[in-house]
């Protein structure tokens, strides 16, 4: 166990470093940049950091894919949601996320950059099918599975549509910079 914020490696340990949690757990946008700061501290010259975030828009494709959003309690934090990306459950409610931070595609980019990463890319995890849960029977066939990736494929990386995914995942370099 330990903190994202301050790693107890040494600089230049790892080829790739994962930040598969940190960041949808702070809040604070220096917090953030100081997990993406510490992973490219111990990456490698050239290293890959891969960090994942909960995308801006989840909450409310969440809340209408699982009628929450019908909940005048659910559509309050899903407006506080787009205001800040402060998602917060207040009263725990079962089955509703955690407090967490949910990023705009556009500022994640932003906080690579504010770390010293060199960005490769953004993709959407997920992307629209992932919302779509008549899916779900087809994934089992693998012919369907294949049209459902393909189709993920097309639009992963499409800035217009990164928002339509619950996760991205951002690929950095550590730069030299």
């Amino acid at each position: 166990m330990g903190d994202a914020r301050q790693l107890s490696f040494s600089d230049d340990s790892f080829d790739v470093v994962l930040v598969l949690g940190p960041l949808y757990h702070l809040h604070e946008q220096a917090d953030r940049i100081r997990v993406l700061e510490e992973a490219r501290r111990v990456a490698r010259p050239h290293g890959l950091v891969a960090a994942a975030a909960i995308g801006r828009f989840a909450s409310l494709f969440d809340g209408l894919v699982r009628e929450f959003l019908f909940d005048p309690e659910f559509r309050d934090i899903v407006q506080r949601d787009f205001i800040d990306g402060r998602h917060a459950n207040p009263e725990r409610r079962p089955h509703w996320f955690t407090t967490a931070y949910f990023h705009h595609p556009d500022e994640l980019v932003d906080e690579i950059g504010s770390a010293r990463l060199s960005l490769v890319e953004v993709v959407g995890v997920e992307g629209l099918a992932g919302w779509l849960p008549h899916l779900e029977r087809r994934w089992a066939d693998n012919a369907d599975r294949d049209v459902i990736l393909s189709a993920t494929r097309l639009i992963e990386a499409e800035p217009a549509l990164l928002g339509l995914s619950a996760h991205l995942l951002a690929i950095a370099r550590h730069s030299n910079d």
